[in-house]
């Protein structure tokens, strides 16, 4: 793996003002575009399920928002949060990706300060369990988290990200709605209502974020897209992607909760930023394919 090189985050100088609940005035293309992403919204979610999206155009600066301040369980898409403090506190030089991290399963709730652990049986990256006990470089627990959405990785690591750092850095950014309290599978937290939540505008902000040397300096934008770029679940906007497309995205999904957010390359011009968040779906495959359709609706509308 290649090393993660990083700079300070330059955010104060872009936070942007309090979002519009509203879309942009549209131009007949945007209306046109905003028609078809609607239409399929309601084909896919009815009267029983609810999508949100957030769309932005780097390079010509349009922007489609489809309920996008709607707030939901942000389930593993608050991890590229943990992930941008991360590289920030690195940057600071409060931490280093190179560091050895302990490997442990015990965490302590936010709500109770009881102790819980993590099963392998719930988590997509059963591997790392066999990692306690031990230590392994900061830089694989960051891979593991987004690439492999790694629970045990992501619990370890947002006690060195810690919540109210997150918490400045998303205000800066303009992703104010985006919250990161706790680790996942905190049960007592869960049923207190202390819940990671989001909206789909929040994490286009962290998204565009993400991509940007002007916001997180040169070495950290490359490192963390190159990150994305190797997500191993790719069944909502990739898939609605021609086959190639360079794409770095982080789904998130949990009971009746299907969420992807990408940045999408197109050759040739600069890159777009969507977010697809679905809840109420009974099957994960039609929210998937929501996503998949969605996407493939924007891509048209971008490279017409």
């Amino acid at each position: 793996m290649r090393p993660i090189l990083v700079l300070p985050l330059m955010l104060a100088a872009c936070a942007p003002a309090a979002p519009s609940t509203a879309s942009p005035a549209p131009t007949s293309q945007m209306a046109g575009l905003e028609a078809e992403v609607r239409r399929i919204i309601r084909a896919a979610a009815g009267d029983t399920a609810e999508v949100s999206v957030a769309f932005m155009d780097l390079q010509t600066g349009d922007s489609l928002l489809v309920d996008a301040h709607v707030r939901m369980h942000a389930a593993s898409t608050m991890k590229v949060p943990v992930m941008m403090e991360l590289f920030r506190r690195a940057g600071a030089g409060e931490l280093s990706f190179d560091a050895p991290i302990p490997v442990r399963n015990e965490f302590v709730s936010i709500a109770d300060g009881g102790r819980y652990q993590l099963s392998p049986r719930d988590d997509s990256d059963t591997r790392l369990y066999g990692a306690i006990g031990g230590e392994v470089p900061m830089r694989e627990l960051v891979e593991r988290m987004i690439t492999r959405s790694s629970n045990l990785a992501t619990n370890i690591l947002i006690a060195e990200a810690r919540p109210a750092r997150i918490a400045e850095t998303m205000e800066r950014i303009g992703a104010r709605d985006m919250h990161v309290l706790r680790g996942v599978e905190d049960q007592a937290a869960y049923d207190a209502g202390m819940n990671n939540t989001t909206t789909a505008y929040a994490l286009m902000r962290v998204m565009r974020a993400v991509q940007d040397p002007a916001v997180v300096g040169e070495p950290a934008a490359r490192e963390m897209q190159a990150i994305l770029e190797r997500q191993e679940f790719t069944e909502m906007i990739p898939a609605g992607l021609p086959e190639g497309t360079r794409v770095a995205n982080k789904t998130g999904s949990i009971t009746r909760i299907n969420h992807d957010a990408a940045i999408v390359y197109p050759p040739g011009r600069a890159p777009y930023v969507l977010v697809v968040f679905t809840r109420g779906f009974a099957d994960s495959d039609a929210a998937a394919r929501a996503g998949a359709d969605v996407s493939r609706a924007v891509w048209a509308h971008v490279t017409r």
